[in-house]
């Protein structure tokens, strides 16, 4: 289960960015709320379609247990390739790994801390425990020699906390996503509604405007 523990603090498009695109005065306030709200909305989608995370924000992965051999169901040796052992970590891109939290088998919470990451690469304090968030997803596995925790087998028994995003502001996420926005604001400004009634004849998508997000999609695999 992944949980978002902390929103963006900006957007990737800006309100006044929103508004050149529209064609509408700076001074023209009276619709800057639902502006908003559609950069937001644009936003969510495209982080959703993208699997990844634009401004800076927190997020919780929470599972039953740390992997054994074969991932979600898939056993080793198979094509995929990620390592047997290793927790995936979505909506990268991954900054940054806090904590790994656990209930061991008395039932105590455990945590174990990150030190920072160095080119790519970050370790829990302890040594026991190595991450490569150089790519999407980032991976997370037992360093050379060790093995996972053992927690209680009880649900939601181990949460990874990490925060993930290109930056801090908009001129940190590429220009094809911010565009992607621009237009598909554009296209919820002028079709208000859920269903369309159209009076002018065939309405043809634009095939060129999703495919501006194609190059950041996540492969998990």
């Amino acid at each position: 289960m992944l949980i978002q523990t902390a929103e963006p603090t900006s957007e990737p498009v800006s309100l006044a960015q929103a508004k050149a695109h529209l064609r509408l005065d700076s001074d023209n306030t009276a619709e800057d709320a639902l502006i908003s709200l559609l950069i937001s909305a644009a936003r969510r989608y495209a982080e959703s379609y993208t699997g990844r995370s634009f401004i800076t924000q927190g997020w919780r992965l929470v599972l039953d247990s740390f992997p054994g051999p074969g991932i979600m169901g898939v056993p080793w040796g198979s094509t995929y390739t990620l390592p047997p052992n290793a927790i995936v970590l979505e909506r990268g891109n991954v900054q940054s790994i806090s904590t790994i939290v656990y209930r061991d088998m008395s039932g105590a919470t455990q945590t174990v801390v990150f030190d920072a990451a160095s080119n790519g690469i970050q370790r829990s304090t302890d040594g026991t425990i190595v991450a490569d968030l150089s790519g999407a997803p980032a991976r997370i596995t037992p360093a050379f020699g060790r093995i996972w925790p053992i927690p209680i087998p009880e649900i939601g028994a181990v949460a990874v906390n990490y925060t993930a995003g290109y930056g801090d502001t908009a001129g940190n996420v590429p220009a094809g996503i911010a565009q992607w926005i621009l237009m598909r604001v554009g296209t919820m400004y002028e079709n208000r509604e859920q269903v369309a009634i159209l009076q002018r004849g065939k309405v043809e998508e634009l095939p060129y405007v999703d495919s501006l997000l194609d190059p950041y999609n996540v492969v998990m695999a």
